[in-house]
Order: C-alpha cells, then structure tokens, then sequence
C-alpha cells in the first residue's frame, strides 16, 4: 500500500482527464493568451484615448498589433517614400510600458497557477514549462506581426507643392512595418528574462534544490524592488485618476494612463533620488506627454530633467523626495522581514544598494525616448523644420546608478534595524513553558528547584 505523497513532491495529478502532454501545452498557452489579450485591450484603450481611432484607411487594428509588439520587446520599422524628388523619414523609439505592465503581471499569474502549491521542482520540469510558455508567446508574437504594417499619406501643408508632388509621382507617404525576426529574437528574450524574474521574485514559485541556498540572499531584495515599482505604478494611477477628474483633457490623460503610467510613475522614482534625464521636445507627434514635462523639455537644445528643472516650474517637485523616502524605507523593511532573522544591517543595505541600482539602472533603459518625422518636397520643408517635429529623452545612466547606490544602501541598513524586533518570515515562535537553552540567565526572584543546594555561607533556617 503507497502512503500519501509528501508536500512538495511533484505526485501524479490526476485531476483532469486530460493526457499529462496536453495538458502541459494547455496552461502555456493559457499563459500565453492571457498575457497577450491583457496588453491589447490596454492598447486598444490607450490608442483609442489617444485618438488613433481616427486614423484613416483602417489603420487602428494595425498601431494597436505595432504598439502591442514595442511593448514585447519587438521592432516596428518606420519608413517613408516620396518619389525621386522629395524625402520623407521617420522615427519612434518608445516602449508603453502600461501594455508592457498589464501583459507581465498576466502571464506570470497565470504560469504561477499549476504551480502555487509546490515548493520545490525539478529543474528539467521547471525548463520544460518555461520552454513551452516561450514557443506558444513566440506564435502568437509572429500572428501579431502580421497584422504590424500599414502606410500613411502626408500632407506637405502646401497646395501647390502637393499638386506637383502629386503630378510627379512624389505623394509623400509614412508607413510601418513589423520587422519579424528582430520581434521573435527580442521577444524570446523578453519572455524568458519575465520568467526568469518571476521565479526570483514570487514565493509561489518553486525552485529547483540546487537554487534553494540561494533564495533567502536574492528574493528578499528582488521583491522589494518589484514592490517598489508596483507601489509607484498605484501612486502613479491615483494621481492619474485625480487628473482625470478634475482637468479639461480628459482623453489626453486616460491615453497617459493606458500607454505610459509606468513610464512618468518610474521615471519619477529615478528623479525623487536624484537621478536625470536629458532631452528636448520639438513637437509632440502625438506623444502623450503630461503638461510638465512639456514645459521642461520644450526648448531647441538638450535641458536636463531632474528636481531642479521641474521645481523652476512646480514646487511641488520636492515632494518626489519624501514619497521615494517613504516608498523605499517600506520596501527595504519588507525585505529585511522576509530575510533570515540574524542577518546584520549592512548586508541589508548591500543587497539593496545593488537591487536599487539594477533596478534604476533598467528604468533609464525602458523610458528612454527616440521620436521624429520629417518631411522635404522640392526645396518646400525641411527635415525636421516646420514639416517635421522631434521627442528625444535620454537617461543619464552612471547618475541613475550612483543614486541607487546610495539611496539603497542607507534605505537598507534602516531597515534592517527596524526590523530587528519584528518576526521574520519563517521564525517560529516558542511556545509557552519551552525549556531554556543552556546557560540563560534566570529571571531575578525565580524560586529555587525543591532540593536544590544552599550557596556557601547562606544562613541557615
């Protein structure tokens, strides 16, 4: 007779009729879907805030499998042609990471779902459902980069330049197109490093034994960084709310909300510490950009995107140090609760500095900004003059580093010390009438044990 199966172990699951295989397949690609569908109803409704509902020639199915591909990972290649007499080029580097988000938090909940009640996993298992996951994200990228490709007519702004363009063959026109195997190679890519993130992260997830020793020095930081990024994201969508309700654009806001929360809301985290961007904004293509940012950047040469430009405009700017004060101090704590009772202060603050930096160091990479058009027919405009317009942020990495550096090793070491008197995750507390380890010390006035010898010298009854 077998007894049950110990907690943990993998065990036979025969709970659906289904073969082992199928059903294996089944929950990558449950994984797959719904991380998919989850970014293209984000797009659909930050495009449609946006107003690229209106394009014309039908072109919205289309931005919205383009936008949905740049949040993956993948490429979309800007072109233009205009005939042998005029240029037309164009531009657009950008990742909306509300799609990226929504997409990220859909696949991994729903790859974490088989595996919610296992602590441990082998490590080819493991491989093998990463793998599937990975094959059925990279169909569905490729059917999305089929419907990635559309042209544009532009207007040169000039009736008689149009009728001659028009005449000779030079009708100015902008399209994009998905380039596919750039797409499914960065988007391999993406999928496996969310993964891979997932399993640093959750404590769903299980490991295999050879990660076990590793866990309890590398979850702890790397969820409080995630903790981080999603607490900004909600402060983020609050604020975001709040503008929606009480400005007179509300459509340019909820297009901010569905498109690029996560980019203001991150790259406010950067700036709270002390971090910076670099750019300048010629003319927003279309970019939803929030009004401050607009002003700070709105010049003909480089300006620098920190506290002290958007304080020149609101002063309100200041108080990004006190929210990254407070949101950090709260995920370092949490991190030092989740970590091994004796672990010293320092190494808290060690493991977090460098969570921080990596993790700021990755924000400049994803809200970084590369945007223009321009248009030239017969001598009449000029490539990015007045038929033209350009968008360009740039993150000044080494700074974005150093802060983090900094701000995560004194965030760190507090709290580790706050969390000294607190129970840590996993410590168990003794129950009552536990005996004492060898050699406590007595509480003062405990009665002596019956029998127990008299000191020397003590006076006798």
């Amino acid at each position: 007779m077998r007894g049950p199966a110990s907690a943990g172990s993998p065990g036979p699951d025969r709970s659906h009729g289904a073969p082992p295989a199928v059903r294996a397949w089944a929950q990558a690609l449950g994984a797959a879907v719904a991380g998919m569908v989850s970014m293209i109803v984000v797009a659909v409704i930050g495009l449609w805030a946006a107003g690229a509902a209106d394009l014309p020639g039908g072109a919205f199915p289309s931005v919205v499998a383009a936008t949905v591909l740049v949040a993956a990972g993948g490429s979309v290649g800007l072109s233009g042609d205009a005939g042998v007499i005029a240029e037309a080029r164009a531009g657009l580097d950008v990742v909306p990471l509300s799609v990226t988000l929504a997409g990220a938090l859909a696949l991994a909940a729903v790859f974490l779902l088989p595996l919610r009640h296992r602590a441990v996993a082998g490590t080819r298992e493991l491989l093998a459902r990463i793998a599937r996951t990975a094959v059925c994200w990279l169909v569905l990228l490729l059917l999305v980069s089929l419907a990635a490709r559309h042209s544009f007519r532009i207007s040169v702004g000039n009736d008689l330049a149009e009728q001659i363009g028009s005449e000779l063959g030079a009708t100015p026109t902008v399209g994009f197109r998905a380039e596919v195997p750039a797409t499914l190679a960065v988007g391999l890519l993406w999928v496996l490093a969310l993964l891979a993130l997932t399993f640093l992260v959750s404590r769903r997830a299980p490991l295999s034994p050879r990660l076990l020793h590793y866990q309890d020095s590398v979850r702890p930081p790397a969820f409080a960084m995630v903790l981080t990024l999603l607490g900004y994201a909600v402060i983020g969508l609050v604020a975001g709310v709040v503008e929606l309700i009480t400005n007179d654009r509300p459509a340019q806001t909820l297009a901010v909300i569905f498109l690029g929360l996560p980019n203001l809301a991150w790259m406010a985290l950067g700036i709270g510490t002390g971090g910076a961007w670099v750019g300048h904004v010629d003319k927003a293509l279309g970019l939803p950009l929030p009004n401050l940012l607009d002003q700070v950047l709105r010049t003909h040469g480089q300006r620098t995107l920190d506290l002290g430009s958007l304080a020149e405009h609101d002063r309100r700017a200041w108080l990004l140090v006190a929210v990254a004060a407070v949101v950090l101090f709260a995920a370092a704590f949490t991190a030092a609760v989740r970590s091994p009772v004796r672990r010293p202060a320092w190494r808290h603050g060690a493991e977090m500095a460098v969570a921080l930096a990596v993790t700021l160091f990755a924000v400049g990479l994803l809200t970084r900004i590369s945007a223009h058009y321009g248009l030239s027919v017969i001598g009449i405009g000029d490539l990015g003059g007045d038929l033209g317009g350009e968008v360009t942020l740039e993150p000044q990495l080494p700074r974005l580093v150093g802060v983090g550096l900094v701000w995560g090793l004194v965030m760190g070491s507090l709290g580790g010390l706050a969390a000294r008197g607190v129970r840590h995750r996993g410590e168990v507390p003794e129950p009552p009438g536990a005996p004492e380890p060898p050699g406590a010390p007595e509480p003062p006035g405990a009665p002596e044990p019956p029998g127990a010898p008299e000191p020397p010298g003590a006076p006798k009854p």
